[in-house]
């Protein structure tokens, strides 16, 4: 997308809200059957056109993630390269995701957004068990799913994300179920299998890669004009779905959330950026403004990976070597605003159920948020499957009433989150390019 694409996409944002509300006051209004329908088709189509779209940068996530692994790691020259590469990039990742596990568990602790008075919300505990009377049927699979998976220990999710890193089929776990784990390691170990070839053929397939790589970056700019029908299509149902009265109640909750999740975004990952990559961290959100409002509108950081590359390389500078490593990889594992939100949630929940927990059961519920944000990350509704894991690890009742209820508003923050995550990942492809001595932002 040409320079200046953000502002298409925020005004598509602006005009999908204003007509998600025109709608809802239409219906509110005109209580008649063709009203409704003529609203449902709308919502119909604008779904199917959101689909079209995410569906489209889907489609490039595979090749691009291989192609740009494979010809940004054989410039490497071997293992130690890697191995130096990966030590700074998880070491960044693990950082980042533990300060972001710090803010919501101050925050929460400072805001209590469960208690009134000090006490456990009535309100709001009656709030979860009429959610779960009127939705329970709706919400009933993610809940069932994320039951099931939440059996699993914390030891068992680890093992699972080991396990993701070596499917039996490749190019079926990335494409069937989402695991990119397996194709970022194949595509690793196929870099460094090249850079081993004798010069002919490690500089031919090197080469060829990169071309190919070329070839998917036009693609997604190809995709990346259709961006602002996208992102309208995508933001029209959700504001029009978003009911007004359980965000009333739960709003003490809500804003808990989003101010964290701000703190973190605005204050925590760019004071990383100005004394670790000695980044001016203005610089660095109009450089990642497309990316972000993409991720935000989508709510998926694996398909804004496209624009979170596009976005770190040509505005950052930072090199193809740095980027496709970090980036694929943080789309992947690197869960700030999730890890973030999970502490939020299991913390409030406990306030509403008047389940007191310790300094070393938060720093338990800490650990564990750490862990599973990584572990569940090729999960069905990952970040379920880990608040249900903490909640059963604490002991904290009434889960799946509030799961129910925390479902009913989870999109706007799900949206918000996933910009946090894209951020960060973009933040350590700029600390790791700094520490390997790369120069950021040279006109």
């Amino acid at each position: 997308m040409k320079k200046g694409g953000h502002w298409t996409i925020l005004i598509a944002l602006v005009l999908a809200t204003v007509t998600a509300l025109l709608l809802r006051f239409l219906t509110d209004t005109f209580e008649t059957e063709a009203a409704r329908t003529t609203v449902v088709g709308v919502i119909d189509i604008a779904r199917f056109i959101g689909e079209l779209f995410i569906r489209a940068l889907k489609m490039v996530i595979v090749p691009l993630i291989v192609t740009s692994v494979v010809a940004g790691i054989a410039t490497l020259r071997g293992v130690e390269g890697f191995a130096r590469l990966g030590a700074k990039t998880v070491g960044f990742y693990t950082l980042s995701t533990a300060l972001a596990i710090i803010v919501g568990l101050v925050l929460v602790n400072v805001v209590a957004p469960g208690l009134e008075n000090g006490e456990p919300s009535q309100l709001i505990q009656e709030a979860f068990l009429q959610e779960a009377a009127d939705n329970g049927e709706k919400f009933g699979g993610k809940i069932a799913t994320a039951a099931e998976n939440s059996e699993r220990s914390s030891l068992d999710l680890v093992k699972n994300l080991f396990r993701q890193m070596f499917p039996t089929n490749v190019l079926s776990a990335a494409s069937n179920n989402g695991q990119m784990l397996g194709l970022i390691t194949f595509s690793i170990l196929l870099a460094l299998a090249i850079t081993k070839l004798p010069e002919g053929y490690g500089t031919s397939l090197a080469d060829t890669f990169a071309g190919l790589n070329e070839a998917v970056i036009l693609i997604t700019q190809w995709i990346m004009k259709t961006a602002p029908f996208g992102v309208y299509a995508l933001i029209l149902p959700v504001v029009y779905e978003s009911g007004g009265e359980l965000f009333i109640k739960l709003g003490k909750y809500f804003f808990t959330v989003l101010a964290a999740l701000l703190l973190h975004m605005f204050v925590v990952l760019p004071a990383l950026l100005y004394f670790l990559a000695k980044v001016n961290p203005l610089d660095h959100f109009k450089a990642m403004r497309t990316a972000l409002l993409t991720a935000f509108s989508t709510a998926s950081s694996s398909a804004t990976l496209p624009l979170t590359m596009r976005g770190i390389q040509e505005n950052a500078g930072v090199s193809k070597r740095v980027s496709s490593f970090t980036i694929p990889l943080g789309a992947t594992v690197n869960m700030d605003g999730t890890a973030l939100y999970e502490c939020v949630a299991v913390m409030f929940v406990a306030q509403v159920m008047g389940v007191e927990l310790s300094f070393v059961a938060q720093l338990g519920v800490v650990v564990a948020a750490l862990l599973t944000s990584v572990g569940v990350a090729g999960i069905p509704s990952a970040s379920l499957v880990a608040i249900m894991l903490i909640l059963k690890s604490s002991n904290i009742p009434g889960a799946e009433a509030a799961f129910v209820a925390l479902l009913a508003v989870d999109r706007p923050l799900d949206m918000c989150r996933t910009a946090v995550n894209v951020f960060g990942d973009s933040c350590a492809a700029s600390v790791v390019a700094r520490s390997e001595g790369e120069e950021l932002y040279q006109k």
